[in-house]
């Protein structure tokens, strides 16, 4: 089988299900690993700490991360869903290697090189870090 890591963030991510069921023999020899990554990080106010640990819950799956395994399982796709908490490039880097994945397909976001340097970019954190090849699908 060839294994696509498909990290999940967004509504654009049902492009990246559509490139995955248009890889050839898709219903018969490709497994998909939907990742969702629950960003870590800690906010303080006048009522004290928040952490992200405190809000994880592993079975909480985003609405789009439902949508887009439910439209992969459609088109005859086998799919396994995982939720992580911590950075999302060191986790979607971690997930890659343990499922051995083949490739890594990501839906990228229109932004300006600009922002890009200002914001960092997990999809540049992945390309950069990740021993795995990465598929970057952008809106045409």
């Amino acid at each position: 089988m060839y294994t696509v890591l498909l990290p999940v963030k967004s509504d654009r991510s049902l492009e990246a299900a559509d490139y995955v069921t248009a890889l050839p023999d898709s219903e018969s020899t490709v497994e998909v690993v939907l990742l969702s990554v629950f960003e870590e990080f800690e906010a303080a106010d006048e009522a004290g700490v928040v952490r992200s640990s405190d809000l994880y819950d592993e079975t909480d799956l985003p609405a789009h991360v439902v949508e887009v395994a439910q439209v992969l399982e459609e088109r005859g796709i086998a799919v396994t869903v995982r939720r992580e908490h911590g950075d999302p490039t060191a986790e979607i880097v971690r997930i890659a290697r343990e499922v051995d994945a083949d490739t890594i397909a990501m839906a990228g976001r229109d932004r300006s090189a600009t922002g890009k340097v200002l914001f960092g970019s997990v999809i540049q954190g992945v390309i950069l870090e990740s021993d795995r090849p990465v598929t970057v699908l952008r809106r045409e």
